[in-house]
């Protein structure tokens, strides 16, 4: 019978051959840490490294953080999704510079304090840059962890999360508990994964792990299918003028606050009654239909077509190319056809 001692030993050795040399892993610099977490949430690291040197190189500190404009930030995100994180951090960072000497705090109590920053981002934090064992819980550890216990909670509630969380609290290693967190995350994340088979045959706590023993590993875990999303269509209409484009911005709150977006019309309309539309206040030259595109919200799926219209009067709303791609944040619904008129124009 192995101990969790015994297993958090085959796990951090393993780890220290085969951890990844990621740019916020070369740092105990909380910071730096707290941005690649937060960016991490709902992106895959191969995506999120260029846009964590992006943004580190422009907003190096706590400070600079909170004083920078939200179009300056929204663009820095732009392509991630979920802005709201990205309006988060720009809060916390405003609390830190006011509340905590311009640092982020440097105990998971404290860290859960900030806004956006919940027990799994605070407990990645606190224990990488601080040392501090306190368990990161995230959908890769919950599934290692069943795996490993070949238990059948239900992953998707929240119970079952906190539960996992006090069990690791009693068996996580004390003396190196960032590297714990990030080699339990890692090995969910590379082997022990959710889509597909789990790699078990090289697996470093296989021999340990007892939905393995039992040839349950690709039953397990247990998780709720979430309720479906709400099915919406859409017509976008991209207004041109030479190289001119209309653009508005989104409210300031709701789905996809604060960004930019061309005309945004609810339902597919008809050819003809775009044309009409469209008519009422500008002469149409020449319109073109692009491919149809469907991007993918947590809660609301929009099925998109689109045409591209040639115009011949512009107003205040019209901007450049230019303006679109280096300074004003597109909503991320848009960027399909973005690149559709760059193809259509290179």
């Amino acid at each position: 019978m192995y101990s969790h001692i015994e297993r958090n030993s085959q796990l951090l050795a393993w780890y220290g051959d085969v951890k990844r040399l990621l740019p916020w892993r070369i740092t105990k610099d909380a910071y730096r840490i707290w941005i690649s977490e937060i960016m991490l949430q709902q992106t895959r690291v191969e995506a999120v490294i260029p846009y964590f040197e992006r943004f580190i190189t422009k907003l190096p500190t706590l400070e600079a953080l909170a004083m920078v404009d939200d179009e300056t930030l929204y663009k820095l995100w732009e392509g991630l999704g979920y802005y709201r994180r990205a309006r988060f951090l720009k809060e916390a960072a405003i609390v830190c510079v006011e509340h905590f000497e311009g640092k982020l705090p440097r105990t998971y109590e404290a860290l859960l304090s900030l806004p956006g920053v919940g027990m799994y981002t605070a407990a990645a934090i606190a224990s990488i840059a601080f040392d501090e064992a306190v368990p990161a819980v995230d959908g890769n550890v919950l599934r290692v962890y069943m795996r490993v216990h070949a238990l059948d909670n239900d992953i998707a509630k929240e119970k079952t999360k906190k539960w996992v969380f006090e069990k690791l609290l009693e068996e996580m290693d004390h003396v190196q508990p960032g590297d714990f967190n990030q080699a339990l995350m890692d090995l969910g994340s590379q082997i022990c994964i959710g889509n597909g088979s789990p790699r078990c045959n090289i697996c470093p706590i296989s021999t340990t792990c007892k939905a393995y023993q039992e040839g349950r590993q690709n039953q397990l875990p247990i998780k709720s299918k979430l309720k479906a999303r709400r099915i919406e269509k859409r017509t976008i209409l991209i207004l041109r003028n030479d190289q001119m484009y209309y653009v508005h911005k989104r409210p300031s709150e709701g789905l996809m606050a604060n960004l930019y977006e061309f005309v945004n019309i609810e339902g597919h309309l008809l050819k003809k009654d775009i044309i009409h539309q469209v008519s009422e206040n500008y002469t149409i030259q020449t319109i073109s239909k692009l491919s149809n595109y469907t991007h993918v919200y947590s809660h609301v799926e929009w099925k998109m077509q689109a045409y591209l219209i040639d115009v011949a009067q512009i107003n205040e709303n019209f901007v450049s190319w230019k303006t679109i791609k280096m300074q004003i944040p597109m909503a991320g619904a848009m960027q399909d056809f973005i690149k559709q008129i760059e193809k259509k124009t290179s």
